[in-house]
């Protein structure tokens, strides 16, 4: 892209610091699995699911926003992702059966993502703290997803999710 010529266009009654709520705009859904400004703020860390065998929520009426699987016990999960304090967010013991993509028709255990501070809430930390600890929990039944995703035929889907290998985010 050497030969790109970029313009930048000044947005009026706009501030970066804005959310999209302060715009006075209509919401307007950028994909179907994104039907709430909320959902979209915590999308950023909670399509790492995308890369496991953990329900992201595709297939409810709250994708991205509730997650799980069947082994999981969603009041202990709940009670230990409560106990790390993550910044701005509160994790709700939640049960239920996706209408289709992964656990379509099963009952899974899990939570809903409540954020209280969404200035402080961090998507991408919560995240990778949701997975470590169903990973530490549930060491048998974790899996990370295998290729192929996005047109990638070699890389594991979640290094493709986090922009590098493995090991620089998640360590055994």
């Amino acid at each position: 892209f050497t030969d790109c010529h970029l313009s930048i266009l000044p947005m009026k009654n706009w501030r970066r610091r804005m959310w999209f709520d302060q715009t006075g705009l209509p919401w307007v859904m950028p994909s179907p699995n994104i039907p709430t400004l909320d959902t979209a703020t915590v999308y950023p860390g909670m399509c790492l699911l995308e890369g496991t065998n953990i329900s992201e929520g595709r297939g409810t009426t709250r994708p991205f926003e509730v997650f799980g699987a069947p082994f999981i016990d969603a009041q202990a999960l709940c009670r230990e992702l409560n106990h790390l304090k993550l910044p701005g967010v509160f994790f709700r013991e939640n049960y239920f059966q996706p209408t289709f993509h992964k656990f379509a028709g099963d009952l899974c255990g899990g939570a809903q993502l409540h954020i209280l501070d969404r200035e402080k809430f961090r998507p991408f930390l919560t995240g990778v703290e949701i997975i470590k600890c169903i990973r530490k929990n549930y060491p048998e039944q974790f899996q990370w997803k295998q290729p192929p995703y996005e047109y990638e035929w070699k890389k594991l889907p979640i290094e493709i999710l986090i922009g590098g290998p493995i090991d620089s985010v998640f360590t055994d």
